[in-house]
């Protein structure tokens, strides 16, 4: 079976010159065409819709992993503070702290306001109430978040001045104001 291009020759539809001619633009085409690469505009708009979706879903993957940390350190404070809360039970004296801007007050025996106010327990906010706990765990959930503990003195080593008139005159640990 001989060519279309042969046909047509044979039919006399085309001539060779025009053949000749055909051939010879299709050679400088595919010359021309070598060293250039061909771009499909089709698949470089795939490949940055792609990127563009991979990038969006590394972002989701961050918020969520991000999410995930918070809840398990909400979980840690909640198991510590569990697991050492200071029963407080039997408390007449009222122990007036900050939360935010307004003043609440926790009812607590003489000798665990004496903790509170030497700094050696502290108090903290979970789940919508207040617990006392041990310094040392105090500071373990400050490490965690430091929102959660609203009353922590420090252990503050009294130096007296030199120059205080009153040096000599202590003031008493039961003093009330």
């Amino acid at each position: 079976m001989a060519s279309l291009q042969e046909q047509l020759l044979k039919a006399g539809i085309a001539d060779e010159k025009k053949v000749k001619k055909i051939k010879q633009e299709q050679r400088k085409a595919k010359k021309a065409n070598k060293g250039k690469p061909q771009v499909d505009e089709g698949k470089l708009a795939a490949q940055r819709a792609l990127a563009e979706k991979a990038e969006r879903d590394r972002q989701i993957n961050r918020q969520r992993q991000a999410e995930v940390e918070k809840k398990a350190i909400y979980a840690q404070i909640l198991q510590l503070v569990d697991i050492n809360r200071i029963d407080r039970k039997h408390g007449d004296i009222a122990y007036q702290f900050t939360d935010g801007k307004k003043i609440k007050r926790l009812y607590v025996t003489a000798t665990l306001q004496t903790q509170l106010v030497k700094g050696l327990i502290a108090i903290v906010k979970v789940r919508d109430s207040y617990e006392l706990v041990p310094a040392a765990i105090a500071d373990k959930i400050k490490q965690r978040d430091a929102a959660v503990v609203l009353l922590h003195n420090d252990k503050a080593t009294e130096q007296a001045d030199e120059d205080d008139p009153y040096a000599d005159y202590q003031i008493p640990d039961d003093l009330m104001w």
